[in-house]
């Protein structure tokens, strides 16, 4: 799906729905990138949790996003696959993954994207260039989940299984992920220390250790030294599965390259512009610092 350059647009209005929102960094990574690129860029936060509202606004919300002129939007927890029935077309990414993060509003049209699994892709392949993806375990099935086992299977990853608080979630991801992959053998459930034991890596991709749900997705003591921990959380960057997975030697990947990186694709979705990766890395660095 092609879209047309918007570089003759100087101003852009953007927003993010989704629930505790309230600290995400993209607001101001894409603001910042916009005026070193010589644009006007106001991107607004629409929490459904400060709003009072569920995924059941969705509608509603974009509709008003259009009326107010709204070039587009990110879309995160828990909206990634409930907007899906409200665009009109979608990226063969969106389509496969079954999940959008990125919303542009064009010619009356509105047109889904995920850059999610390009963003954690470019950030492993960034981060962990060497770590073994003979065997690896995925906690959370959810949009972004899709998301990441798609990036974690197109990076190689031989065995790969899936959990997830919701089983049936986790056995639909997998029979799809089969289907698109079928070199490598993706199962899910299981006994989670037995898997964990025997993986070579470990992705958590579920909303636990936000700051609005702090904790560990899994107990500490199934971790171990040879495991490589990739954690998609960012705020806080250090999230308490991070720090459990640094104390005992693990190698690690934390959530603010994806953040950065999937934030890299979206401003080039919404303004045709070629954004500036190592400056957007520098600057999300820079506020995570603060």
């Amino acid at each position: 799906m092609s879209v047309e350059t918007q570089q003759d647009k100087r101003s852009i209005l953007v927003g993010l729905i989704g629930a505790g929102i309230a600290g995400s960094l993209s607001p101001a990574m894409h603001e910042e990138e916009a005026r070193q690129q010589g644009l006007t860029c106001v991107y607004r936060r629409i929490d459904l949790e400060t709003l009072g509202l569920d995924p059941s606004a969705l509608p509603d919300l974009l509709a008003a996003a259009e009326q107010m002129g709204f070039d587009g939007l990110n879309i995160t927890y828990p909206c990634k696959q409930a907007v899906i029935p409200l665009l009109d077309e979608l990226s063969d990414d969106a389509r496969a993954l079954g999940a959008v993060n990125t919303v542009l509003f064009k010619q009356g049209k509105r047109y889904g994207y995920n850059t999610d699994w390009s963003g954690f892709t470019r950030s492993f392949k960034r981060g962990l260039p060497d770590a073994s993806l003979a065997r690896v375990v995925q906690l959370g099935a959810g949009g972004a989940g899709a998301a990441v086992a798609h990036a974690a299977l197109s990076l190689g990853a031989e065995r790969l299984t899936l959990f997830d608080t919701d089983a049936a979630r986790a056995a639909s991801l997998a029979a799809e992920l089969q289907r698109r992959f079928p070199a490598a053998d993706v199962v899910s459930g299981g006994s989670l220390a037995n898997v964990v034991r025997e993986a070579t890596g470990l992705i958590h991709a579920t909303p636990t250790g936000m700051a609005k749900l702090p904790g560990m997705p899994l107990p500490a003591e199934l971790l171990h030294r040879a495991l490589w921990v990739a954690d998609i959380v960012y705020f806080p960057i250090r999230t308490a599965l991070i720090d459990a997975a640094e104390a005992i030697g693990c190698r690690t990947l934390s959530g603010g390259g994806m953040a950065v990186y999937q934030a890299v694709d979206a401003f080039r979705i919404f303004t045709g512009v070629e954004p500036n990766a190592d400056r957007m890395y520098a600057h999300l660095q820079a506020l995570l610092a603060r």
